[in-house]
């Protein structure tokens, strides 16, 4: 990440500071980025920048465990600029980029390239490795060589590993690397073909469809082999209640598995599809009410550990196509936050612990694995922070968000929360809702 440390001195005035600590209400002085101090009327000298967090919350900067950066190879829907411009305004202040680019991520050469085009971003840019070689299924990755430059998770997203023994291997690798596996769970033999959710409305619309078992059936496997090999995995966009008990079962044994779910999850049913709009095809499919509301008890007792956005941009052109040959896949960083306040019968400071410092563990961006996101707001920690005012309304409009592409499913939605400013490494990158480049 870019040294910030000749940034101006600023500080975040009048909020209420919440971490994992808890709450208490302070000012907060940042300079050379990071927070220097903690108190009630901090005096703010000449050449202070003075951000006003009047009525709003002030807790360390989102992480996005699951973000779509697209480039390099499909810039015409998103670039890393962007994307992390539409991430800043949607208050986070790390993504972990998906390896499903073009060509994919699973090189040490690829890997390097993101990291030189992240030089300058809006938000701190972690790369997941593919777990095989262009994600093929095949055979394993240099996971060593990645792991050596800094990555943490690896993950063949958007296709699950097929074979259980390159899985066990994989498994058995990582947990000598100290990393960490995020499976995207979907069985191709039961989910080949499908473009939505198997039941009643893939009939009514005469849509093939995924069955819920394409996604349980990994999901049962992975923890039998985490089980085994004490490997670390983490279930990517858990989407059906039989995926959310399984995992909640395998914690309570103690086996060392993670899961994420994502906002389109626990705010969308398949019956949005109703109309063949492509701008809600997505993969997992949005399920129905009943697995609705699994997702979110997973998110009010813990079972699930981060909201994740699964933000995916897609060209106009291709998302206008019919559904069965659209791309799958939504935007989210700048509506996930919102749609978390909104949706969610949960207390502010939970879902921030689903949107910050937990991912932030998950992905080893936290202080305790030597990163700088998530950690408690205290004298000496990294400047990465969000200013949230949880009762401001907004209207979700495709045209003003800073993604390349339009697809969200929320257009013309009236939200309530709304990031007030963003500060990375002491840097405000966002002031009053606005990206200050």
């Amino acid at each position: 990440m870019t040294d910030r440390t000749d940034t101006p001195e600023l500080v975040v005035r009048g909020g209420m500071v919440v971490d994992a600590t808890g709450s208490r209400r302070a000012d907060v002085r940042v300079s050379g980025g990071m927070v220097v101090e903690l108190g009630v009327g901090l005096e703010t000298p000449a050449g202070t920048t003075v951000l006003d967090a009047g009525g709003c919350v002030v807790a360390p900067g989102l992480v996005d465990l699951h973000t779509h950066l697209r480039e390099p190879g499909r810039e015409e829907a998103e670039t890393v600029a962007s994307g992390t411009r539409a991430a800043a305004l949607g208050g986070f202040t790390a993504v972990v980029a998906m390896p499903n680019t073009d060509p994919p991520l699973d090189s040490a050469e690829s890997v390097r390239n993101v990291y030189a085009l992240a030089e300058g971003a809006l938000a701190q840019v972690a790369v997941a490795g593919a777990i095989t070689v262009g994600r093929a299924g095949e055979r394993l990755a240099p996971m060593a060589e990645l792991a050596a430059l800094g990555v943490r998770l690896f993950t063949d997203d958007g296709d699950g590993v097929q074979s259980a023994g390159l899985m066990r291997r994989a498994l058995q690798y990582a947990t000598g690397l100290g990393v960490v596996l995020g499976q995207h769970c979907e069985d191709r033999s039961l989910a080949a073909g499908g473009t939505m959710h198997e039941g009643d409305w893939s009939s009514r619309l005469g849509l093939p469809g995924m069955p819920a078992e394409a996604e349980e059936v990994m999901v049962a496997r992975d923890i039998a082999l985490s089980r085994a090999t004490g490997g670390r995995v983490h279930f990517l966009h858990l989407s059906t209640a039989g995926s959310i008990d399984l995992v909640r079962r395998a914690r309570a044994e103690g086996v060392p598995v993670t899961a994420e779910v994502a906002p389109h999850h626990f705010t969308l049913t398949d019956g949005c599809t109703s109309g063949y709009d492509p701008v809600f095809k997505v993969n997992p499919p949005l399920r129905p009410q009943a697995d609705v509301d699994a997702v979110k008890r997973a998110l009010a007792d813990g079972t699930a550990d981060a909201i994740a956005t699964d933000h995916a941009p897609h060209a106009p052109e291709l998302k206008d196509l019919p559904f069965d040959q659209a791309p799958a896949g939504m935007l989210g960083l700048q509506t996930a936050l919102a749609l978390a306040v909104t949706e969610l019968d949960l207390p502010l400071e939970r879902i921030l612990a689903l949107l910050s410092w937990q991912p932030a563990a998950i992905a080893m961006l936290d202080p305790a694995h030597g990163g700088a996101q998530g950690g408690p707001i205290a004298e000496g920690s990294p400047a990465n922070l969000v200013v949230v005012d949880p009762t401001a309304t907004w209207r979700v409009d495709p045209t003003a968000l800073a993604s390349r592409s339009r697809n969200t499913p929320y257009a013309g939605r009236t939200l309530t929360g709304r990031v007030r400013h963003t500060v990375l490494a002491g840097e405000p990158v966002v002031i009053d809702a606005e990206a200050r480049r």
